[in-house]
C-alpha cells in the first residue's frame, strides 16, 4: 500500500490509548526487516531514518528513503517514513521530496531559549510543507557524537512546566520526553520514572514519544504506553539482533564469504525483534 502519514499514525495509537512503534533503519535489511515484522505482528509500522544514518551513507538521503518508500508500498500493514533526530537545516528540507511525511528536529542540546527558537522556526516550515513534527525537552543520553549524559542526572529530566510552555510556543506536534531511557543501551536495564510521566501526560495536549526504548524492559515498555507514551522509537535493538545474529553464524562458519549467507541471518533476527516488540506494546493485530 502507499506511504501512510506518520501524524496519523500516533493519533490513531492516542486515541486508542496505545502507542505506534517506530524503527530507526540504516541498512535495506533493517527496512525489509522493520516491514516483515510489522506484517507478522499485523501493525503499523514507522520507519526512521536518522541524521546519523544519512551521514553513514555517505551523506545521501534519497537511496535509503526510497528503498524504504518501495518496501511500504509493497507491504501488507501501513507503513510511514519519518526523519529523526535532525539538526541540519539542510537536511531538514530535504524531507518532503524524499516521501517523509514527517520529522524530529533535535535541537534538545541547546539552552532551552535557543531550543525553542529553533524548533519553532522548524515547525513553522515544517507545517508550511505539511509536515508533522516531534521535538524534544529535556535530553535523552546516549546519542552519536555528544558526550555521554547520564540520563538520572539533575537537569536532565523533561520539566512538566516547562514541556507545557514548549509546546504551547514552538507549535509542535509531539515532544519526546526524559524519562529515564537512553540512546544506545545494550542492556535493558533503564529505569523509567511513571510518575514524571504521569505529570507529562496531564500538563501537555501532545502525543508523548520515547527514545532510547531499547535499553528498557518489557514491563517499563508496557507502563510507559499506559502511562502517556504514544509513539516508542526503537533503533539498538535491532542492531544488538542482527550483530549477534551474523557474529554467531561468522563465528561457526569462518569459511563463509557470501554476505547473502550472514546478511539473512541477520536480517531474520531482526524480524523477530520487530514482531516481539510490536507485541509487546499490544498493538499486534
Amino acid at each position: 500500500m502507499p506511504l501512510v502519514a506518520a501524524g496519523g499514525l500516533v493519533a490513531g495509537a492516542a486515541a486508542a490509548r496505545t502507542a505506534v512503534a517506530a524503527f530507526n533503519v540504516i541498512t535495506l535489511e533493517h527496512v525489509e526487516a522493520v516491514v516483515a515484522g510489522a506484517e507478522s505482528a499485523g501493525a503499523p509500522v514507522i520507519l526512521q531514518v536518522s541524521e546519523n544514518a544519512v551521514r553513514f551513507r555517505c551523506g545521501r538521503l534519497l537511496p535509503l528513503a526510497r528503498a524504504a518508500s518501495a518496501a511500504a508500498e509493497q507491504a501488507s500493514v501501513p507503513v510511514a517514513l519519518h526523519l529523526d533526530h535532525v539538526q541540519s537545516d539542510e537536511l531538514l528540507r530535504q524531507a518532503p521530496g524524499a516521501g517523509f511525511s514527517s520529522v524530529m528536529y533535535d535541537a534538545a542540546h541547546l539552552p532551552y531559549a535557543e531550543n525553542l527558537a529553533a524548533t519553532r522556526a522548524a515547525a513553522d516550515w515544517a507545517h508550511a510543507q505539511g509536515l508533522w513534527i516531534e521535538a524534544e525537552l529535556g535530553e535523552v543520553g546516549g546519542k552519536a557524537g555528544r558526550p555521554p549524559l547520564d540520563a538520572h542526572a539533575a537537569g536532565a529530566r523533561t520539566d512538566p512546566g516547562r514541556a507545557r510552555a514548549f509546546v504551547a510556543d514552538s507549535g509542535v506536534d509531539a515532544l519526546a520526553v526524559a524519562v529515564g531511557s537512553s540512546h544506545a543501551m545494550t542492556t535493558r536495564t533503564a529505569t523509567l520514572d511513571h510518575d514524571l510521566l504521569k505529570r507529562l501526560a496531564a500538563a501537555v495536549d501532545v502525543p508523548l514519544v520515547l527514545h532510547g526504548s531499547s535499553g528498557v524492559p518489557d514491563a517499563g515498555l508496557r507502563s510507559a504506553v499506559a502511562g502517556g507514551i504514544t509513539k516508542v522509537n526503537v533503533g539498538t535493538a535491532l542492531n544488538i539482533a542482527m550483530t549477534g545474529a551474523i557474529r554467531e553464524h561468522l563465528t561457526a562458519r569462518p569459511e563463509a564469504v557470501d554476505s547473502r549467507s550472514y546478511l539473512s541471518v541477520g536480517r531474520a533476527a531482526m524480524v523477530e525483534t520487530v514482531a516481539r516488540l510490536i507485541e509487546v506494546l499490544g498493538t499486534a493485530g
